[in-house]
């Protein structure tokens, strides 16, 4: 009986036994602006990164608890959950003036070119790509911002006037509807990716989720199946349809049941999509010949100048500007590196004034014009348990103004082989950002390697509104205002 009883209250209370988040914002102490991309350590090497709002998310139920922030700039600080409650969830961060100061007087001005070499000498030993463990989260942010977007029948044996007519209006009023929805799609995953080498990786995925208006759900293809939907009410419903556009085929039997019918039932992602997106993203912290690392150390393609000095875990940080010394060269910002490993620690790059990333203009011959116009990023390493510096955290924004005019033809599968012509020009830009959170680095050897066994695919959860459940204890990216009040949910 007593034990039934136990049962019972261990239901009644199940706040006591099972942990909770816990959500802070950091602030300047003296500005009360808040500080993004702060390491907040809930292990020796392991914990979370606050985000650009200032906010962190941890787990832990032990009042007791204490946690370690540091951030460059600022003077570590040690804090327990208590008083982080007893703070409203508010924690200020003081600036390490004090000990700069010191600095600027006991020393002469550093030369940024020979911190740089010292960098360039002590790649080896500060860092290691190979035979790694990385427990990652992921998320992926995109924006889609259509400034011109046309269709039109141009011409049809199989259309009567009246019909031709209200298709084009149809396709006007869903060309308005697109051009006015802003559309904004988020993707999160966690995961462990395991690193034999820079070409060899297997990611093996827990849990994946896609918050996004289902009813706007606009990427150029989508688009265009939109476009065709319309077009298909008017045609014949009884008969499919060759779809081909230029001297390409698209589909062998398009029609308007097949349109109706199909559900994305399974909500499947591809791992090997999801493994090269991760791939591309952590070699933007990797230093290998030709990386985008090693090309903005290099003095050739680039110049360096001392800006000021920081400090970060109370090691000294030279912080470095840099900027393109020749063309080919696309990127500026800043390195911060360690007085005494000259280790670099954090890297904020964009490109620099009037440069751009890869283009493509075939508007004349193909009708498709793409640039890469806006690239920015940041990276931040930390120490392992090896004493290497691993990828805690990074960023990467891309701006893309992309243009693509597509004649469309529907032909009837049928002998009279009727024909319906219909074009579309659609331009505008598309901005993705992707963060990476590191949440654990371990060194592993090939057997790990060779045991692990990837899949296909992974079942995605869908969400038409933020849910901030769904990820329970795990160590995430806290989201951003803009993700939180994302509502999306069908009338």
């Amino acid at each position: 009986m007593k034990y039934k009883f136990l049962f019972f209250v261990l239901l009644l209370y199940p706040i006591s036994i099972i942990s909770q988040n816990i959500t802070a914002k950091l602030l300047d102490q003296v500005t009360k602006n808040p500080i993004p991309f702060a390491a907040v350590k809930t292990g020796e090497f392991n914990g979370v990164i606050s985000n650009e709002e200032g906010y962190f998310t941890i787990n832990e139920d032990n009042d007791a608890f204490e946690i370690i922030i540091s951030c460059l700039g600022y003077k570590n600080k040690v804090v327990s959950i208590k008083e982080i409650k007893s703070q409203n969830f508010i924690i200020t961060l003081e600036e390490s003036i004090n000990e700069l100061k010191t600095v600027y007087l006991s020393n002469k001005k550093p030369n940024a070119d020979s911190i740089i070499a010292q960098a360039r000498k002590n790649i080896n030993k500060n860092y290691e790509n190979t035979l790694y463990k990385h427990s990652i989260f992921s998320r992926e942010t995109a924006y889609f911002d259509f400034d011109k977007l046309n269709f039109e029948i141009e011409k049809s044996s199989n259309f009567k006037k009246k019909n031709l007519s209200s298709a084009n209006k149809s396709l006007d009023s869903l060309s308005k509807a697109i051009i006015n929805s802003k559309t904004k799609h988020f993707k999160d995953f966690k995961a462990d990716l395991f690193v034999f080498d820079s070409t060899n990786t297997k990611l093996i995925v827990f849990k994946a989720a896609e918050l996004l208006d289902q009813q706007n759900n606009l990427s150029i293809d989508e688009v265009q199946n939109k476009a065709q939907h319309v077009i298909l009410k008017y045609l014949d419903t009884t008969k499919t349809y060759k779809l081909k556009t230029g001297l390409f085929k698209i589909e062998d039997s398009l029609s308007l049941k097949d349109e109706e019918n199909h559900k994305n039932d399974h909500n499947e992602l591809q791992i090997t999509d999801l493994k090269q997106q991760t791939k591309a993203l952590l070699k933007g912290t990797q230093f290998y010949e030709g990386s985008m690392l090693s090309k903005i150390l290099n003095p050739k393609l680039y110049e360096y100048s001392f800006q000021d000095i920081s400090y970060f875990n109370n090691e000294l940080i030279y912080v470095i500007n840099f900027r393109p010394r020749r063309a080919r060269s696309l990127y500026t910002g800043k390195l911060f590196i360690t007085e005494n490993s000259f280790a670099i620690t954090k890297v904020d790059f964009e490109f620099g004034e009037g440069k751009r990333g890869s283009k493509l203009n075939l508007k004349l011959i193909f009708g498709v014009k793409y640039i890469e116009n806006m690239k920015k990023g940041t990276v931040i390493f930390q120490k392992d348990s090896t004493n290497k510096y691993q990828p805690q955290y990074l960023k990467f924004e891309e701006g893309r103004y992309f243009y693509v005019s597509r004649p469309l033809k529907f032909i009837e599968n049928s002998s009279e082989r009727i024909k319906t012509s219909f074009d579309f020009t659609i331009e505008g830009n598309i901005i993705t950002k992707q963060e990476l959170l590191f949440t654990g680095n371990t060194k592993i050897n090939s057997d790990i390697f060779n045991q692990q066994k990837e899949d296909k695919t992974v079942t995605y959860i869908k969400l038409n509104k933020y849910d901030s459940s769904i990820w329970g204890q795990d160590q995430t990216i806290e989201p951003l205002s803009e993700m939180k009040e994302f509502n999306k949910t069908k009338n």
